[in-house]
């Protein structure tokens, strides 16, 4: 048993609510919003065209889903996971799930490539990509034959045609095989609204993971989520995140379904499930902190924690003048850093921007001087620039650059704050392939 599983004995679960080719979920016994999700041993391809039973399997995958599920909830998330019960299980919120798969790419793999083969395979796209797919059963979609399962969806927000592609096929040239009203589709009209906000939250989750697979020393290519409804009407990402929802390279090679895909032997197969599930024990938030230290009650924190905004939580304040209680200020100093290794300090001082250098050449840990009052006063700043040597203090003179430029140095290490500053360039960046 990994170190994170819970000692909790397991709960027996209650009536079967659905079964999976991979998973079932049963009630939680005594609950009427829980639910049980028991992952089997069970993997396939080919929308079940290829099958097999591998011992261990159902254990590695709810390992990974409960080690993916506590970080994205660390990460303020919404997820639909209350905690692990046993080795091949866990609770959630009961869901109501929405018929959709949505799928953000950071690299042209698997069918992308197949809608698109002028595109090499493992092209970066600066921007996420994200995709939604009809998630159909038997190749068919309320009594309408389909040429494929789970196929591509071909909308525009808010549009009354939902068209359907061969996600199998070339894009170019090929014409919808179905054309269906979006009301066939959505459970209400107003169903529309969440559309932004599922891609919202599959970017972020992306994000997150991206982090916390650079930090292990993987590459998440591509992820597939699925959201649902809750029984208080909240949009949760629900299901599972395990080693077949993505795509990850590791020196080079795949380490996920992928090589059950390609035929790869079962042995081989499960290796890389151990594997996979191994890393992600080790996914999680580090400890940090940015602390604003200033001179006095006058110097102002409304501007960096409005540029921190959902981050805020991670500013402490200090308030000691470096010029006047130096000694106070280095005992502070070395203290909090003893606390919290991993900070950096925002240095705004309303006069005498010398505190900023002197921070710096007290410690290792980075500092980033804010000139309050560099308008008033410009030549103030070139006490923050003209640094001695090994007084290697950052000058910026906005609150929020200050801030972004800590995050940046912050997000290096956490997945949280990587989703957060990424999301935000992302939102600005366009990928100058045509796709």
């Amino acid at each position: 048993m990994d170190a994170k599983t819970p000692t909790l004995a397991k709960r027996p679960p209650g009536a079967l609510v659905a079964e999976g080719k991979t998973k079932r979920i049963h009630q939680l016994a005594g609950s009427t919003d829980l639910v049980t999700l028991i992952a089997k041993d069970d993997i396939t391809a080919g929308d079940g065209a290829k099958h097999d039973v591998i011992p261990e399997k159902g254990r590695l995958a709810n390992r990974t889903t409960c080690n993916v599920f506590r970080l994205l909830k660390a990460c303020g998330l919404p997820v639909a996971f209350e905690e692990q019960d046993s080795d091949t299980s866990f609770i959630a919120p009961g869901c109501k799930m929405l018929p959709y798969e949505v799928v953000a790419r950071r690299e042209a793999h698997g069918s992308y490539l197949k809608r698109h083969p002028h595109i090499a395979k493992g092209q970066l796209f600066p921007q996420l990509l994200v995709e939604f797919y009809l998630k159909t059963k038997d190749k068919t979609w309320k009594g309408k034959p389909l040429v494929a399962d789970d196929p591509l969806m071909d909308f525009i927000d808010g549009g009354s045609q939902i068209k359907l592609l061969n996600p199998a096929k070339p894009v170019v040239g090929q014409e919808p095989f179905l054309v269906l009203p979006a009301s066939d589709v959505l459970s209400s009209n107003d169903e529309w609204a969440i559309f932004p906000e599922m891609r919202r939250i599959a970017r972020q989750t992306f994000l997150v993971l991206e982090k916390a697979w650079q930090l292990q020393g993987g590459t998440l290519v591509d992820l597939k989520v699925e959201f649902g409804y809750d029984g208080k009407g909240r949009l949760l990402l629900a299901d599972v995140i395990d080693n077949d929802s993505w795509r990850v390279i590791e020196d080079g090679s795949y380490i996920d379904k992928q090589v059950y895909r390609d035929g790869g032997a079962l042995d081989d197969v499960v290796s890389k499930y151990r594997r996979v599930a191994e890393i992600t024990d080790r996914f999680e938030l580090p400890r940090q902190r940015i602390i604003l230290w200033r001179g006095s009650e006058s110097d102002k924190t409304e501007p960096f924690e409005t540029a921190l905004g959902e981050l805020k939580d991670m500013m402490t304040v200090v308030t000691c003048s470096v010029h006047k209680e130096p000694v106070r200020g280095a005992t502070t100093l070395y203290r909090m850093a003893q606390e919290v290794p991993d900070t950096v300090v925002i240095a705004n001082i309303g006069r005498s921007n010398g505190a900023g250098p002197t921070l710096s050449a007290l410690s290792n840990i980075p500092v980033i001087t804010v000139p309050a009052g560099y308008r008033e006063f410009p030549e103030d700043v070139w006490s923050s620039l003209r640094a001695p040597s090994n007084v290697p203090a950052m000058t910026v003179l906005e609150p929020a650059n200050a801030v972004l430029a800590a995050l940046q140095i912050l997000s290096a290490r956490s997945p949280r704050i990587y989703a957060h500053v990424r999301g935000e360039i992302e939102a600005r960046t366009v990928n100058m392939l045509q796709v």
